[in-house]
């Protein structure tokens, strides 16, 4: 479970020095500090669920989030995460791994989210088709989409047959939200493989 500093406070008034006794806990494992002012009670806690605790508004994303719906067949070691807003990237090395956080377009952040709720936390991640979006929009611009299928299929190892069974008009919505050449090129590729689908 996660506690602020002020909840630990709280519960432990009785003591004289409540921030020592805070101290004592963390030193003996008891609680586990993420960052200033935040513990969790259990640190065998899975990390994805502290990632919006850490530094938000944010959701997973990026290739975190690839690799959670199975799109790419890589094993990522860090928490990515989508801000907006924020101007500059973050990280945060913890005991329970490294959080990344990068901004996307403040027009296209609120869409393409899924909230799931595991053993009591709560945590929003990005639909496929918005961590596709959101990858692309940290990535220099294609030329064409021979390169733009390149990218994905070689360069970030995206399963062909994952891509096609995404929604292509969730793709097509969301990716207009972006307003960069690579965006352009994923909607005109969506459009080409919506047009394939139709004519099997």
């Amino acid at each position: 479970m996660i506690k602020t500093t002020a909840m630990l406070h709280n519960e432990l008034r009785q003591y004289a020095n409540p921030a020592v006794k805070i101290k004592r806990m963390a030193d003996s494992r008891i609680i586990t500090p993420i960052i200033k002012g935040i513990y969790e009670t259990d640190a065998s806690t899975p990390g994805h669920y502290l990632a919006g605790i850490i530094y938000g508004p944010s959701y997973l994303s990026f290739e975190y989030a690839l690799a959670w719906h199975d799109l790419i067949p890589e094993t990522v070691y860090s928490y990515t995460s989508a801000t907006c807003g924020k101007g500059r990237k973050k990280q945060y090395d913890t005991a329970f791994g490294t959080y990344l956080y990068r901004d996307v377009p403040v027009a296209a952040f609120p869409y393409g989210t899924e909230l799931y709720v595991e053993n009591g936390y709560s945590f929003v991640i990005a639909s496929p088709e918005k961590a596709l979006c959101d990858q692309l929009y940290t990535i220099s611009p294609c030329a064409n989409r021979v390169e733009l299928k390149q990218l994905l299929y070689e360069d970030l190892r995206i399963d062909p047959q994952a891509l096609t069974g995404l929604r292509m008009d969730d793709i097509i919505e969301l990716a207009g939200l972006y307003n960069t050449r690579n965006h352009r090129l994923l909607v005109s590729l969506a459009k080409e493989m919506k047009r394939n689908e139709q004519h099997h």
